[in-house]
């Protein structure tokens, strides 16, 4: 017997009562024909400020408010300057109006976005609870996203001026102080057939867009050429990064990544910064320079460390603690003398091969959603921001596209508020980018969306219930609400993440019928055997529904925002660059192996040799009586794997063992995902129980994704299986 919760709002069921009038329980306060009023000494960015507020409400509502100086009979929104922490605000609702008092310019800003975010938006009608009184200012000084205009970005290629405007005033609403561009040349193609400005000229206009809306301008800046010991080369990074200096109308910040790309030795690439902060001085007087050791050996780390420690260099304003630093934000915290602030910049955009990967991910999301999939993570966001918030004055995340829009408000929302519950900010996200009727259905699917990527897929019957949850929602949705791209984003990942599951169900039942057949071969032969097995493997889910549905998702998400899910299609970059249509019908089973192996058997000139390597096959697993076999890409098959602290006290991965991918199609599905560890952390394995008069034979397959490691097994700590061996490939 089943059970079901279902949380309806009234007014679903009633749509011809007033909306307003069915907002209990406080009484709303009528906004749709107030007047928003300035003081008549306001800013131009507090002009902006009304802007903003009246244009979002009249995309929702059809109605135009009217901004004024003076007040008349008509309720007022009445926008102006306070006192107080910086980006703070005090809002107030009265029978009068509402009151939005930012202490300073942002703050005026910031207190538009929560009056745009509390207000009740629908067809013709505007209100708001007739009792919020708020004060309220930020945690963290910094609260920033970087947003690359280049080609890997798989959508950010093809947006307009007009487009970029408008994400940027969606984060800004939502408590972002900070924006990161990228430079035209950088480590990807020069070139997009999306871009509808060359990359220098919307850098600018990037910049532009930030300054009018009071937002810091960062660029990550990488130093990417060959030899900055050279003097040569040193002047030409001079000469070309002024250009950009030059050309950007704000830069606040520069960010030069020790690594990824680029690798320079700590005392040369802190020589080139040295030389590089006048250049930026020039034409950007107060803006600040800073560095990350990312990528850095332990030896240049060592070194980093001993010149800013020794050095003390006064031009540097901080350090940013990113991927690919093999030590702890603590240790790094530790590290650093304490004059220099540390910003940190996490990883919210990849789902593996990446500094936060997704935890007990299944091999059949990672071989066909992949790397940059769609992917909202609130708790898993929510955790690593929590983890390490005290030891840095905040973040300008790592993002490479759209795919991560949903963590991008969470840490935002999260760098003003850090006890905020992940449901709560969704339900504003939800609210605002939605609608008030979709405000906590769609908040609970992007929940369940994270959900269903936890542990092994074959058995997570949730994924069925999140597309249905979404199904309701789209039939539910207006036309309008269907065309925006957030709806389309989450609709893309209910029905994606249902189909890879009903297709994962569907083959893996069809290979077990395949060695059922294997198992007939001494009866009716490995021939005949092989090639009914052969018949059931190439069975596939012609014409399915979801499927259909989901390429329709994706040609909506082109034309809506220029999303890129396929190279052929859309002319995405590479496959792996978020292109996951074009893998959506990836093997999830061993077909391809096996059938590879069908024809090396079929070439042998005895029955015995053929009947052999069919023992084999389905053999695979067995490590005969008293063995164990451990499968440890196989979060159901990996009893003896020692994981140590685990994904919730360390996301990284710096001290536990992880899943990985990379695996080939023509091998056996075990061989798909591996264990692994990071910077020479053992990975360990422990077996008890064993008998101790008897002799076991260990055989090991080393996979991964870094062939050229060189790894050796020890017993018990001390005693040595084989020493130090590069893996073999291909892996035997």
């Amino acid at each position: 017997m089943g059970y079901s919760l279902y949380n309806r709002k009234v007014f679903r069921f009633l749509p011809f009562l007033p909306l307003l009038a069915m907002l209990a329980p406080a009484a709303v306060l009528d906004l749709s024909h107030a007047v928003v009023t300035l003081e008549p000494n306001a800013t131009a960015r507090e002009k902006k400020a009304a802007t903003v507020l009246v244009e979002e409400v009249e995309k929702r509502t059809r109605l135009r408010l009217p901004i004024s100086t003076s007040t008349g009979e008509a309720p007022v929104i009445s926008l102006g300057r306070g006192s107080g922490p910086a980006d703070g605000y005090r809002l107030q609702v009265s029978r009068s109006g509402v009151s939005v008092r930012g202490n300073d310019e942002r703050g005026v800003l910031f207190g538009v976005g929560r009056l745009l975010r509390e207000m009740h938006m629908d067809r013709d009608r505007l209100g708001v609870e007739g009792d919020l009184s708020i004060a309220s200012a930020p945690k963290y000084p910094l609260r920033g996203h970087q947003l690359g205009y280049r080609p890997k970005t798989n959508a950010y290629d093809g947006w307009s001026v007009p487009m970029w405007d408008q994400y940027i005033r969606d984060l800004a609403i939502f408590g972002t102080n900070a924006v990161e561009l990228i430079p035209p040349r950088s480590d990807d193609a020069a070139d997009s057939p999306h871009f509808p400005l060359p990359p220098m000229e919307m850098m600018v206009e990037m910049s532009r867009i930030a300054d009018s809306y009071g937002l810091d301008v960062w660029i990550w800046y990488p130093a990417m050429d060959k030899d900055y010991s050279d003097p040569k080369t040193v002047d030409f990074a001079l000469k070309e990064w002024a250009e950009v200096f030059k050309r950007l109308p704000r830069i606040d910040a520069v960010f030069v990544p020790g690594g990824d790309p680029g690798h320079t030795e700590p005392k040369y690439l802190l020589g080139l910064l040295e030389k590089e902060t006048p250049v930026l001085h020039r034409y950007h007087p107060k803006a600040q320079m800073w560095v990350s050791p990312q990528s850095f050996s332990q030896p240049w780390l060592e070194e980093f460390f001993q010149i800013l420690n020794r050095d003390q260099p006064a031009w540097l304003s901080g350090v940013v603690f990113g991927p690919q630093i093999n030590i702890s934000l603590p240790k790094l915290r530790a590290a650093v003398p304490a004059k220099y602030p540390i910003r940190r910049y996490p990883d919210i955009t990849h789902s593996v091969q990446s500094q936060y990967p997704v935890p007990d991910w299944d091999i059949a999301y990672a071989a066909t959603e992949a790397r940059e999939t769609i992917n909202p993570r609130p708790v898993d966001e929510t955790n690593i921001f929590r983890l390490f918030q005290s030891y840095g004055i905040g973040f300008i995340t790592y993002s490479e596209g759209c795919n991560d829009d949903v963590n991008k408000f969470i840490w935002s929302a999260l760098g003003w508020d850090p006890e905020r519950k992940p449901i709560d900010i969704l339900r504003d996200f939800s609210k605002y980018f939605i609608g008030d009727r979709f405000a906590d259905s769609f908040a609970q699917g992007l929940m369940a969306l994270e959900r269903d990527w936890r542990g092994p897929l074959e058995t997570n019957e949730s994924v069925y219930t999140t597309l249905e949850q979404f199904q309701s929602m789209e039939r539910e949705a207006t036309p309008q609400v269907k065309e925006n791209w957030r709806f389309q984003q989450g609709l893309y990942r209910a029905y994606y993440d249902a189909y890879t599951r009903r297709r994962l169900l569907f083959e893996t039942a069809a290979e077990r019928t395949a060695l059922d057949k294997l198992r007939d071969a001494p009866r009716i032969g490995a021939t005949d055997a092989m090639a009914e097995a052969e018949q059931v493997l190439d069975k596939s889910l012609e014409g399915d529904p979801w499927r259909a549905r989901t390429f329709e998702l994706a040609e909506a998400l082109f034309q809506s925002i220029h999303m890129q899910l396929s190279v052929p299609r859309y002319q995405a970059i590479a496959v792996g660059r978020g292109a996951n249509l074009d893998t959506i019908d990836r093997p999830l089973n061993n077909r391809v192996w096996l059938k590879l192996r069908f024809d090396e058997l079929r070439k042998m000139n005895d029955e015995a040799s053929r009947m052999k390597g069919l023992d084999e096959i389905l053999n695979w697993t067995n490590p005969g009586p008293g063995g164990f076999y451990d499968d440890l890409g196989d979060l159901t098959a990996q009893p003896h794997l020692v994981r140590r602290p685990g994904y919730k006290k360390d996301p990284a991965f710096l001290e536990s063992s992880m899943v990985g991918f990379a695996g080939r199609p023509y091998w056996p599905k075990s061989w798909w995902t591996h264990a692994g560890s990071l910077n020479d952390t053992p990975l360990e394995m422990r077996y008890t129980g064993l008998d101790p008069n008897a002799e076991y034979k260990i055989r090991v397959v080393y996979a991964g994704d870094s062939p050229s490691r060189k790894i050796r097994l020890t017993a018990n700590g001390d005693i040595e299986i084989h020493g130090f061996i590069e893996k073999p490939q291909p892996v035997a």
